[in-house]
């Protein structure tokens, strides 16, 4: 028996530390996120009702589709979070906090049953002066359908921890 008295052992499951430090990032520097994301209509959907987007070009298909689509069009902001979301393991699951998106552009709609995948470019880093052990990283994210065509692109900044000297 353990110490949590349920018969699990934690210690025989170490943590293991995930994500880059800010020394891990150069200028120039390109991470292709290797996870990509179908996206259903059931995410459409329940995105676009949980932010109260009730607009019908993200929830109608006869709507859409008369305005020259083939099926509704995926809620942007979702695209945005996905995109987001598949960049977190290489860019920020070690720590810091996101400091915002700049430059956001949508260049096609993505319609459900798309893939998207995503790759990023270091842009910037530095030492933040008002935060010793951490660093400050923008990165450039291009966003991808299945057809490689570019969906999306935008700017991230993110307080980066540096490793503990």
């Amino acid at each position: 028996m353990t110490a949590t008295g349920d018969g699990f052992d934690q210690s025989s499951f170490p943590l293991v530390t995930h994500g880059h430090h800010y020394e891990d990032f150069s200028d120039g520097q390109v991470l292709v996120h290797h996870w990509g994301r179908t996206i259903t209509e059931s995410d459409n959907v329940a995105f676009s009702t949980a932010t109260c987007n009730w607009n019908p070009m993200h929830l109608n298909a006869e709507f859409a589709e008369a305005h020259g689509h083939p099926d509704v069009v995926v809620n942007p902001m979702l695209v945005l979070c996905t995109a987001v979301g598949l960049s977190v393991e290489d860019l920020s699951e070690a720590g810091g906090p996101f400091l915002g998106v700049d430059h956001a552009n949508f260049h096609r709609s993505v319609h459900p049953g798309d893939t998207i995948t995503a790759t990023s470019t270091v842009l910037s880093r530095r030492e933040s002066v008002s935060r010793p052990g951490t660093g400050i990283v923008t990165w450039h994210t291009e966003v991808h359908n299945q057809r490689g065509q570019l969906v999306l692109d935008y700017r991230r900044t993110n307080l980066v921890a540096r490793r503990a000297r």
